[in-house]
């Protein structure tokens, strides 16, 4: 494993555990007793960043994550972050947005129930989560976090953008308007943009990145078929169709990459990891684990040697050129394995 500076005195593991797949029951179900085995074994391979949400399971995911690291608290770097409302009895539909609230007593009170749930008195990385501009411009709630810093709760505090890819605007205004210490945001091989342009502020404000769905959602695994069938639980059925499809043969062009396809001696997953790594202001990836196999790939991905030059530019151009692919034309709403959307 590797580690590069996150914010000031924080440094993290090149790859990092998000719980939401094992914690959520969008990726499958978990026991407690498996879930807390897998956040262990992560440890055991050198991986100290670990990252959650109060809204995982209504505080559940960080349950989890306290227990989990109780004994080796001053060894890893805990990331949570707010800005839900989960408090209220909305039910929510799917994978149905649930509604935001960041008032500051509000705030208040969910800062002081993760560090509960999670058992410390500091969080080390506090993130706002998929927020909109307004909460951007909301000067209370910023000066609320940097009196939470004063105060010792918080070491450093950032912005996670979402739901899902985009949000472009907002990550470039809270960039250059507000003291973050790092951003994250979704970006990978399949899926540049708006990655390569967040990347860009963030060289020029001097923020660090960390880059969750490095995989494109297990895509860039390379064990996806297009006739691949996902269990109902599987947030990935509310995919589009196309994805699935197209992905699988934009996949078929980067074998040069892995050691099966005679080029870099490691598996597409881990060549993935590398890619997202070779962009300097990326400090960490968050890729889906979801079992042991997971954690002993991607883990032993920064140890690998570093992509070369012509290999990245391959993928650029390949990238460039829709990786030679003609889009499939099927609907948004023809979703993958029949799955119904949000």
């Amino acid at each position: 494993m590797r580690y590069r500076q996150l914010a000031p005195g924080i440094d993290v593991s090149e790859v990092g555990f998000g719980n939401w797949t094992v914690t959520t029951g969008w990726w499958g179900d978990y026991t407690r007793e498996e879930s807390l085995r897998l956040h262990r074994e992560a440890f055991d391979h050198g991986i100290t960043f670990f990252d959650t949400s109060d809204a995982y399971a209504e505080g559940y995911a960080e349950e989890v994550l306290g227990e989990a690291i109780a004994p080796i608290r001053d060894e890893v770097v805990i990331a949570t972050k707010f800005g839900y409302d989960i408090t209220s009895d909305h039910q929510r539909v799917g994978q149905q947005e649930r509604a935001h609230r960041t008032d500051v007593g509000y705030i208040s009170q969910r800062l002081d129930d993760s560090l509960k749930r999670l058992g410390v008195d500091t969080i080390d990385f506090y993130q706002l989560h998929n927020p909109r501009m307004a909460h951007i411009d909301a000067d209370d709630l910023w000066a609320f976090l940097e009196d939470a810093k004063e105060a010792g709760k918080i070491r450093a505090y950032g912005v996670a953008l979402g739901p899902k890819i985009g949000w472009l605007e907002e990550g470039v205004h809270a960039m250059r308007t507000r003291d973050v210490h790092g951003m994250q945001m979704i970006f990978n091989m399949l899926e540049q943009s708006p990655g390569k342009e967040l990347l860009e502020v963030a060289e020029e404000t001097g923020r660090t990145m960390i880059v969750r769905v490095p995989h494109s959602s297990g895509m860039l695994e390379g064990n996806l078929t297009a006739d691949h069938v996902f269990p109902k639980n599987d947030h990935r059925r509310h995919r589009p169709r196309s994805w699935l499809i197209e992905g699988v043969q934009k996949v078929a062009t980067l074998d040069f990459l892995t050691e099966a396809g005679g080029g870099t001696g490691m598996t597409l997953g881990q060549a993935a990891l590398k890619w997202v790594l070779s962009h300097d202001r990326c400090v960490t990836t968050l890729p889906n684990i979801y079992g042991s196999e997971q954690i002993a790939e991607f883990a032993a991905a920064p140890d690998k040697r570093d992509l070369t030059a012509e290999e990245l530019d391959r993928i650029q151009a390949l990238y460039d050129d829709n990786f030679g692919v003609v889009p499939e034309g099927l609907p948004d709403t023809d979703k993958v394995n029949g799955g119904v959307g949000s």
